[in-house]
């Protein structure tokens, strides 16, 4: 069983940073794929960034250029660096882990067996 917290949210204005930590319990992390999504009001969930276990990354197009993702094996945790956040940005984060045997990149939720619970990200015009 993996252990999924999150923190770091907020409220920013239009063009701020915040940068979100996940910290995940378990003695292997370091061979985890790890992923951020997203959840706006009203919306579904999508994905925005994945590091996998070989520190390979993706981000979806929305976020290039703006967003950082991040590890740090010692300290079992994630992180996603926020930068020029606009009011699209707005949405509940959600980290997600995948410990399975086989690394390899993916934007499907379905890749991911444990989920934090959020953490609100409210950027304002």
């Amino acid at each position: 069983q993996v252990q999924l917290v999150e923190s770091g949210g907020g409220l920013v204005q239009a063009g701020g940073s915040l940068r979100l930590s996940c910290a995940a319990s378990g003695r292997t992390f370091s061979s985890y794929d790890m992923g951020w999504f997203r959840q706006a009001p009203g919306k579904e969930r999508e994905f925005v960034a994945i590091i996998t276990s070989g520190r390979s990354t993706r981000y979806v197009d929305s976020v290039k250029g703006r967003f950082t993702i991040s590890r740090d094996n010692a300290k079992n945790t994630v992180y996603l660096q926020m930068n020029s956040l606009k009011p699209e940005d707005t949405a509940v984060y959600y980290c997600a882990a995948d410990p399975g045997t086989r690394s390899y990149l993916s934007v499907s939720s379905k890749k991911y067996d444990y989920w934090g619970q959020g953490t609100q990200v409210t950027v304002s015009s």
